[in-house]
């Protein structure tokens, strides 16, 4: 299990087998380069630690650790976690500003006591059976297990499809679960149990002026570039063309007096390409700059890509954050990202389509279902204008899936095999517990939909496996949890502010980046697939889905997908996502022998 994961943590290793507890740790030199090592104990070493992540405000607690009496024999961020449990104990999460997942077992209790971060940065998955616990950062360790079985969950798979991505507590496989975010597990008398310790919240305070908001985002972002600042290695930093790695870039330039390693993906079909206004920013701060290009060359890196994930994930990006994790890493082991500023500044495009929707559940749904679902059902699938329609004629929540999801529920009964849709193609199971308990303005409700799903199951992820696939740990000041808790208490027009999405952050930083960056369009981070699939990838994504050896065909009709590749090709609808996610399928069930 611990050589599974030997690309989280190539500097060393180390294990811990005492009583029924083993614990086994990889480790990526960061801070305390020298005595760092785990497991990490405490004074009698009854209680021992392994963990992936990083403590930023490790320096005050320790601090604060030994004017209480604590003797603390390294100086690791890990150590204070065993001592903050020796006072509070599970609620020793409460006291970390980090990313984190780690296990502590407290010998003398035979307890054992699993966390995840509050926005689920580091990831945590876990097995029980056979009167076992088995746990690790990655599901490919607890797969290294023979007597762990590999059945695939269906309702998993149905949730991958309609949303690009396995959410937790699931997981591809039954009976290996996710912990979620900001979440805690309990082993105690070979039982378990879990519990929320943080929360996202939204709740807006109409009682300060826009000033005083941005002067507070302000002194808390510098605070938080400040802890992810520390190390004893050298840090540098993604950048892209968008506004919200521009703003990370400059503010941490600000606070050192060195120039600040940079480092930028580009492409080249100009639509995508960001690297003219990235290098803006790196000319202003004198940033030690570098580039590279993704092309359609870059898809032969794919196939181990997709294995290295575990579980299907159909986020293409995933491509771009390998390779620019791949080049960073040639110079630095840790990089700042500007990774959640769109769903913490509001900032995506259907931010303010969910608001412009919202006003149409005025009408009855049973109106709207009669009107335009009917216009709908006449549409031939994948021309455009029938997901509109099928839009306006859905609950809220469906509405929202078929806004960011891949496919919606029709299309996933038209896509399964019969004997499989029938128990699957849940509409929106993931969504419909927001959407159903709350007031919330729409663009907050959107916004706490993303923050408790898309980012720690989609965004997080990529992140985390593209990076430490590559030894590079990424850290995201925009999600520090003050950060967090700050903006999500800010009114919504002070995210998006008519058609101005991140106002508040705009309005901080338009001093500090170039107005090209304030100004030009949202790209995003994708990929020029739908370019690809119509050109050079269209004969290999046939080959890959319709050939004799297609593994997903279990679950898929040959003619749904066939007609799926032809829509795509005939130029009408943009349905690469759709491919994307059917390749990711295929590949992962000949990777995983499914």
């Amino acid at each position: 299990m611990s050589r599974s994961l030997a690309h989280r943590g190539p500097d060393g290793s180390g294990l811990y087998v005492r009583g029924r507890a083993g614990l086994g740790h990889r480790r990526l030199s960061i801070i305390d380069l020298v005595s760092g090592g785990q497991p990490i104990h405490n004074e009698d070493r009854s209680i021992a630690i392994v963990f992936n992540g990083e403590i930023y405000n490790y320096k005050e607690l320790r601090s604060t650790l030994a004017a209480k009496g604590h003797r603390l024999a390294t100086e690791s961020d890990t150590e204070v976690i065993v001592h903050l449990y020796e006072d509070f104990g599970d609620d020793c999460v409460d006291h970390l500003n980090g990313m984190f997942a780690f296990a502590l077992w407290d010998s003398k209790r035979e307890r054992l006591l699993l966390a995840r971060d509050r926005l689920g940065e580091r990831p945590l998955y876990y097995w029980q059976g056979s009167g076992r616990l088995l746990f690790a950062s990655e599901l490919k360790a607890i797969l290294k297990d023979p007597s762990v079985p590999r059945e695939v969950d269906l309702q998993a798979l149905d949730d991958y499809l309609a949303y690009g991505y396995v959410p937790a507590p699931r997981t591809i496989f039954k009976g290996i679960h996710k912990l979620c975010a900001a979440e805690r597990l309990v082993w105690e008398n070979g039982r378990v149990r879990t519990e929320k310790y943080w929360s996202v919240r939204f709740q807006a305070d109409r009682g300060r002026s826009e000033g005083s908001w941005v002067e507070e985002l302000r002194a808390l972002l510098d605070d938080s570039i400040a802890l992810r600042l520390r190390s004893d290695v050298p840090v540098g930093a993604f950048l892209s063309g968008g506004l919200d790695s521009n703003g990370i870039v400059a503010l941490a330039s600000m606070q050192l007096s060195r120039p600040l390693q940079t480092f930028t993906v580009g492409f080249a079909e100009a639509d995508f390409d960001e690297a003219a206004r990235a290098r803006l920013t790196a000319e202003r701060y004198k940033t030690d700059h570098h580039e590279i290009v993704v092309r359609e060359s870059a898809m032969s890196d794919w196939g181990d890509l997709v294995a290295h994930f575990d579980e299907p994930f159909g986020d293409p990006s995933m491509l771009p954050t390998y390779y620019i994790a791949r080049e960073a890493r040639r110079y630095v082991k840790v990089c700042l990202s500007g990774d959640a500023g769109d769903e913490v500044f509001a900032g995506y495009p259907h931010y303010p389509e969910t608001r412009t929707y919202s006003k149409l559940d005025r009408i009855p749904l049973a109106v709207r279902q009669a009107l335009f679902g009917s216009i709908a059902d006449l549409l031939p699938n994948y021309v455009r204008g029938k997901g509109f329609a099928r839009r306006l004629s859905a609950s809220p929540a469906a509405r929202y899936q078929r806004q960011i999801g891949v496919f919606d529920g029709g299309e996933r009964r038209e896509l399964l095999r019969p004997e499989l849709a029938a128990e699957m193609c849940a509409e929106a199971r993931l969504f419909e517990p927001f959407f159903g308990r709350n007031s919330l303005d729409p663009v907050s409700l959107a916004q706490l939909v993303d923050q408790n799903t898309y980012l720690p199951e989609d965004v997080l992820v990529k992140v985390d496996r593209a990076a430490m696939k590559n030894a590079l740990e990424v850290r995201v000041p925009f999600l520090d949890h003050r950060v967090v808790e700050l903006v999500n208490s800010m009114p919504s027009e002070l995210k998006l502010n008519g058609n101005t999405s991140k106002y508040v952050l705009r309005r901080m930083l338009k001093d500090l980046v170039p107005p090209q960056v304030l100004s030009g369009p949202k790209r995003g981070f994708g990929i020029p697939i739908r370019d690809w699939f119509r050109g050079q990838l269209e004969p290999f994504a046939r080959d890959l889905l319709l050939s004799a050896s297609t593994r997903s065909s279990r679950f898929l009709r040959r003619s749904a997908v066939q007609g799926l590749l032809d829509s795509h090709q005939r130029g009408g609808r943009d349905l690469s996502d759709r491919i994307w996610a059917l390749l990711v399928l295929e590949e992962w069930c000949r990777r995983f022998s499914i």
